[in-house]
This record gives structure tokens, sequence and C-alpha cells, in this order.
């Protein structure tokens, strides 16, 4: 794996932002290198994977995830494959019954590095490609078709043709589709794919948990994981301009005092959910934000000693003099 660093700077420049999609979560793995934990709920950045990748998902339609349900930090539709534990061609099946848009992105629960943007590459490729899909190749050139965006209706084909062709017609619950290796389906259609070894990046041991969590903590991308936590976990769901709240933090640090940074940038924070309303965005934070800001150096003024009146001003021309 490569150094983390944004996946997003990397391929097209059509994002894919207007590209309605579902998205299909496979989280019922027996995680046998992993000793048999769940790791869908495995913490990364004190977020379960399965949490984080909800979140890389976060704008699609209607997201779908195959596994016993459990807490989540998004609401979702569960289903399951039949047999539970059938694999994950007989678990893509199950879930995609339950999506009805054209684009379909099918991801695993165990990529910690995945995020919207990667998402949006995925689907802007589809869309322009006219392939059946397009999918992710890792660090060693392996295409990773749980990290992909599907045209639906080709996906919903391969998989029919597949169980008719392993076991007769396909049943309600798509049994005929147990066991079978994720190749047996991608092989048989046409797929773009898009390197990119960090959003690749999968958990299948401990020692790729070690690494996830360490790479989260690097210089330069401790703060964006931290803010995503902490959005995930108080179910805000708001995009702010980050530079603007800490150059005001240390204005307000430097200019009032220590403490004042993070008891400012609170009250920026209340003023901002309070305007229009309570129907305050980003708008409203960047507003908050000025105003504070310029209180901040207005503050650090004075305590400098510098004059507030016009710089030709004399004693007998201030409004006070006697």
């Amino acid at each position: 794996m490569t150094a983390y660093e944004p996946t997003g700077a990397q391929g097209a420049t059509d994002t894919g932002d207007h590209v309605v999609y579902d998205a299909v979560v496979l989280a019922g793995g027996g995680a046998r290198r992993l000793g048999g934990v769940d790791k869908p709920a495995v913490r990364v950045g004190g977020r379960p994977l399965l949490d984080r990748v909800l979140a890389a998902c976060a704008d699609a339609r209607t997201a779908v995830v195959v596994a016993e349900p459990r807490p989540t930090a998004r609401r979702v539709t569960w289903a399951r494959e039949d047999p539970p534990g059938g694999g994950p061609v007989a678990a893509l099946d199950a879930g995609l019954r339950h999506t009805t848009a054209e684009f379909v992105v099918v991801l695993s629960a165990d990529l910690p590095f995945l995020d919207g943007r990667t998402v949006r590459r995925l689907l802007a490729a589809l869309r322009t490609g006219g392939a059946d899909g397009a999918l992710l190749t890792d660090a060693d050139g392996r295409d990773q078709p749980l990290v992909a965006a599907y045209r639906a209706p080709a996906l919903r084909r391969a998989l029919a043709a597949l169980a008719q062709g392993h076991d007769g017609p396909a049943g309600a619950e798509g049994a005929p589709l147990a066991g079978l290796p994720l190749r047996r389906l991608t092989g048989a259609l046409e797929l773009i794919r898009v390197p990119d070894p960090v959003a690749s990046f999968d958990c299948d041991t401990w020692d790729d948990i070690a690494t996830a969590r360490a790479r989260i903590r690097e210089h330069g991308h401790v703060l964006d994981e931290w803010i995503s936590a902490v959005k995930d976990e108080l179910g805000i769901d708001l995009d702010v301009d980050t530079k603007a709240l800490l150059d005001l933090a240390r204005d307000a640090a430097h200019g009032v005092a220590r403490p004042a940074a993070p008891l400012t940038t609170f009250l920026v924070g209340y003023a901002a959910a309070q305007a229009q309303g309570g129907q305050g965005g980003p708008e409203a934070v960047a507003e908050a934000a000025r105003k504070a800001a310029a209180l901040a150096l207005r503050w650090a003024e004075e305590a400098a000693g510098e004059p507030d009146q016009a710089p030709d001003a004399t004693p007998d021309t201030r409004p006070d003099a006697g």
C-alpha cells in the first residue's frame, strides 16, 4: 500500500456528482483470517469499518447491507443471502433485489480508506465509458470487484445466466448462486479498471487493521479523519470550511486567551445552528466564523495598544475631550 493520500486527487475530471445510484455493501463474511471476529464492527479511527464504508456512499438513493442487522450510523436496508454465508455472489444477488437504480455501487465492508470522491470517480468512469462496470485495481494491479460501480441491468443478466448455468433457473432467493466465486460473475462483464492502491486497500488480517489505524493518524490526515468521525458520531451531515475554523481558533487563542479557541468555535457552531430558524448550513457557519474572527482581531489590536481613533486625531478633537 502506498502512503495515505486523498484518493480523489487521481482520475477523472467528471466527478459523477449527478449520477443516481443505489449501493450494496457485503458485510456478512466469516473473517477467518481475523479469527472469526465481526469484521464490519472492528473500529478504525473510532468508527466501525461498516460505518466508514456507508459514509463513502452516503449519497446513494438506497443503501443495502447484506448481513445480520446491527446498529449503523446511517439508515440502511438489510438483506441476507440464502443460505447465510453462501458467498459474495449469492450476497450480491440478495442485495441487488432491493435496488431499483440503473447504477449500483458494490462494496465490501472492510475498506478503511474509501471515500465519496472515489465512489463518484467510479460512477463517472462507468457513465462515460459505456462498459458494464468500473472497478478499482489494487497496488499489485489485481481487480477488486467489491469496490466497483455496475450497470444494474447488466449485473442482473449476468447473475441470472450464472444461476441458470450453475443449477437450473434461479429460485426466489438466489440459492443456486451459493458458493460461486466472484470471478465467475465478473468474467462475463465488460469492465473498466481504475487503479487506486489506497481506496482499494481492504482489511483481511490484524496486520491490515494495524496499518489502517496507523495511516489515518499520519500528519496531514488525522484532523480530517477526526472531523469525519465526530460528524458520524453526532449525526451531522455538514461540510464546512475547516481552514476558516482553524484560523478562527488561532486568532482567538493568540488575541484573547488559549481557552478562547475551543469556546469560540463552539459558540460559532451554536450560532450557525440557530441561524435561519435552525436551518443554517455551511454558509451560516462561514458567516459566524467571519464575525468571530473579526472580533478576535479587534480584541488583539486593543491588547496591543493600537489607537482606535483616526490617525490625524488630537486630544482636543476626541469626543470625550474635556
